[in-house]
């Protein structure tokens, strides 16, 4: 029997947690095919959100299976991380949020994500973990790749306006 490697889209906020993506890159790529936006490398040439997504999903997301969020103290506020998830859940990927040690929890315990993330964790949609989890456990995150893919397509909530600027850095 031939199994076939998943395809798993990373998105993240370039500037603060490229480590983490690298980290994570290391940890499945024997396991997944890993992709992420290269646009910070290669500028995609455009900032007109529909051509960007059209791009992102081509690209990127084509033949991926699932999308984790690496969330870090800035991935919230971040344009294209919103519109990388937007696209994800256009093309009914399973979803993924990674909270990382970078991100600071707020006075009530919680911690800041992008807001399409929220709502489809929310929802029941999307699912969640911490970064340690990940990396102490990698079987466990695998059994939650494969609990995403079967999360129901009637909970993705895709309704909010999208992200047209950058939130400044914290």
């Amino acid at each position: 029997m031939v199994v076939t490697q998943r395809r798993i889209f990373v998105s993240y906020h370039h500037g603060s947690d490229r480590a983490y993506y690298d980290e994570f890159a290391r940890i499945f790529s024997g396991t997944y095919e890993i992709l992420h936006d290269r646009s910070v490398d290669r500028p995609i040439g455009s900032e007109d959100p529909e051509c960007v997504i059209r791009r992102i999903r081509e690209n990127y997301l084509t033949g991926s299976s699932v999308t984790v969020v690496l969330c870090g103290s800035n991935t919230w506020g971040r344009k294209y991380v919103d519109w990388e998830i937007l696209a994800s859940l256009n093309q009914g990927m399973g979803l993924i949020g990674v909270n990382l040690p970078t991100n600071l929890q707020e006075s009530d315990g919680s911690s800041l994500v992008p807001d399409r993330f929220y709502d489809n964790w929310r929802s029941g949609y999307a699912l969640w973990q911490q970064w340690q989890e990940v990396v102490s456990d990698p079987l466990s995150f695998r059994q939650n790749i494969e609990i995403a893919l079967k999360s129901s397509k009637s909970l993705i909530g895709n309704s909010r306006a999208k992200r047209l600027r950058n939130e400044p850095l914290r």
